[in-house]
């Protein structure tokens, strides 16, 4: 006869910033678990107005009547005995800032992160983007307890799911943010009930990291080959965006944002860069091919399709991006 294990009378406080974490706290919410409390940034200011905006976690949790904490120093000791007084037992981390040790260490059961990857691989800020950056077929998610290191922690759950071919990061985002949800139900469930089985990340010897994305990182790399630029402009896609800067006329210099393109493998004996446009496509010249550009904007305008563009656009026969 399998013996019965009373519940553990769960307190959590939830710790997190956009989009992407709202589905898991709605989750635990809707489950009926008792958030005590939700961790989120301060409000910013944003668009033209740079009116203060709040966070989509804030949002969310103002309206499900959950208290809400927005320190701007997670050491600071206001903050800190606030946040003791919750008695919160469990703290639940997703897509937020580094925790320090008297944060993490607080609660009694203690405190997991969901990270958008199958870690090791992939530590870091931005899993999403580079895993489609650099062509895998595969990713996931992964619960973890939190330690002093980045992403490091021993595994509570993985779930994997597929990449497909021409997915851009923003479509793998949305994938990845219902699977994540699902894996931080089932990952409180079974800390409620006392059932999880932690697991070492492995030493892999080869692993790849998904550092903070910078301006530059986002500039195509027109000498590299064909499928490397598209990798690398859909797993930048919709942000923070790949971008070139187009040289026409009279070295007229456009700084061009790429959001979609399609391959089209051919040998050609064409400069990277060079383009070939028509009053409707777009084609660049790269190694092992073309790219059409399906989706671009131009400094100051919207997001566009190409042959939208290009009705406004003057491209001389001599132009190119590099």
């Amino acid at each position: 006869m399998k013996e019965y294990k009373e519940k553990r009378n769960l307190r959590i406080v939830f710790m997190g910033t956009p989009d992407f974490a709202v589905a898991g706290l709605n989750e635990l919410v809707t489950a009926g678990y008792q958030v005590v409390g939700v961790i989120t940034a301060p409000d910013r200011p944003a668009g033209r107005g740079r009116k203060l905006k709040q966070s989509a976690v804030k949002e969310y949790a103002v309206s499900k009547a959950i208290k809400v904490l927005q320190p701007t120093n997670l050491k600071n000791e206001a903050f800190l005995e606030e946040l003791k007084s919750l008695n919160a037992n469990l703290q639940v981390v997703v897509a937020f800032r580094m925790l320090p040790k008297v944060v993490w260490q607080m609660p009694e059961y203690g405190t997991f992160n969901l990270h958008a990857s199958l870690l090791p691989q992939y530590r870091g800020a931005a899993p999403i983007n580079w895993a489609i950056m650099n062509g895998e077929t595969k990713t996931g998610v992964t619960t973890f307890f939190i330690d002093e290191k980045i992403d490091t922690g021993e595994i509570i759950l993985q779930e994997s799911i597929e990449i497909g071919p021409t997915e851009s990061a923003g479509e793998l985002h949305d994938k990845l943010m219902v699977l994540g949800a699902s894996l931080i139900l089932k990952t409180v469930d079974k800390i409620e009930r006392n059932e999880i089985a932690l697991e070492k990340q492995p030493d892999f010897k080869d692993l790849k990291t998904a550092h903070k994305i910078h301006r530059e990182t986002c500039e195509i790399n027109w000498s590299k080959s064909l499928i490397e630029i598209f990798n690398h402009i859909r797993g930048l896609s919709p942000y923070p965006t790949a971008w070139t800067t187009l040289y026409n006329e009279e070295e007229e210099e456009l700084q061009l944002k790429v959001f979609k393109t399609e391959l089209e493998k051919e040998d050609h004996d064409y400069i990277p860069g060079k383009i070939f446009a028509t009053k409707k496509t777009l084609k660049v010249a790269a190694k092992g091919g073309y790219l059409d550009l399906l989706e671009i904007q131009l400094p100051g305008k919207r997001k566009m399709k190409t042959h939208e563009v290009l009705n406004g656009l003057q491209l001389s026969k001599n132009a190119y991006v590099g």
